[in-house]
């Protein structure tokens, strides 16, 4: 099963993916379709609209959204740190996420803005206190996360914050996909193309903290809800850990894909303040 959140005149809806069609449901968006018991009965009959001619919104407007930094070990070689003991956790407001499809200003007070390609994690029912276990079963699906950073802000001081929660800045999308589709994303490709050349390629199985266990982990000392986001890290090839640091520019082309799930495509440009 698949599901988006589509813009409906001034509003969003959710909608389910049937093919090159969506069904528009009776939900603001994904998260809220989430929170419904029957969700995974949303009807897949009703009135069509292409999806090639639909705008698609963030996926969810989710009341949090974590983020896990130093998780693949490929990236963690190449920025030059040790296999950590705990997952590397900061936190995004919502109004970081932006659509799989939009533009993305680069901020006038950065000279440093990077990319990251990530499997994204929803929750589909409140967890707290879980296992590694009941927080995989309670996984909705899996979809597709740039994690954009600003890095000068991201290293001014030694926490991470302020260079990953600018407004508009993390695209999300296009859909939601089922865990019985990808196997729950056990080993799926991700990629990272810029203007069209290939920059980033893992695979979700050298990832070193699972989906389920990072959950759990976070279970332990928040409650997750349904529609909360998990954004689980990023494979090693990201601008900061290149010799010559090719931070993006003014019309450059941003594709992030996860394999069967789908990409963001963003172009980013210049002039913001």
């Amino acid at each position: 099963m698949r599901v988006t959140t589509i813009v409906s005149g001034s509003q969003t809806v959710a909608a389910r993916v049937e093919g090159e069609s969506v069904v528009p449901l009776a939900f603001p968006d994904v998260a809220a379709l989430l929170s419904a018991a029957d969700w995974q009965s949303a009807p897949a009959d009703g009135p069509r609209r292409s999806l090639r001619g639909v705008e698609l919104a963030p996926l969810v407007r989710p009341e949090k959204v974590i983020c896990v930094g130093l998780n693949y070990r490929s990236h963690i070689l190449e920025m030059g740190r040790d296999l950590p003991r705990h997952p590397t956790l900061f936190a995004k407001y919502a109004d970081t996420l932006t659509g799989p499809y939009a533009d993305i200003a680069l901020p006038a007070v950065s000279a440093e803005v990077d990319w990251e390609v990530e499997l994204g994690v929803v929750v589909g029912r409140t967890l707290r206190d879980a296992s590694p276990e009941e927080a995989l079963a309670a996984i909705a699906g899996y979809t597709v996360v740039n994690d954009v950073s600003m890095r000068d802000w991201q290293w001014r001081t030694t926490q991470w914050f302020a260079g990953k929660n600018f407004e508009r800045s993390t695209p999300v999308g296009p859909v939601l996909v089922t865990p019985d589709e990808i196997d729950h994303a056990r080993d799926l490709q991700l990629t990272c193309e810029v203007d069209g050349a290939t920059v980033q390629k893992g695979t979700t199985s050298d990832l070193l903290f699972s989906p389920a266990e990072v959950l759990s982990y976070v279970s332990r000392f928040t409650t997750l809800r349904p529609g909360d986001l998990l954004a689980t890290g990023t494979p090693g090839g990201v601008a900061a850990g290149r010799p010559d640091k090719p931070f993006l520019r003014d019309g450059q082309v941003v594709r992030v894909e996860v394999e069967g799930i789908g990409a963001c495509v963003n172009t980013f440009r210049g002039g913001a303040r």
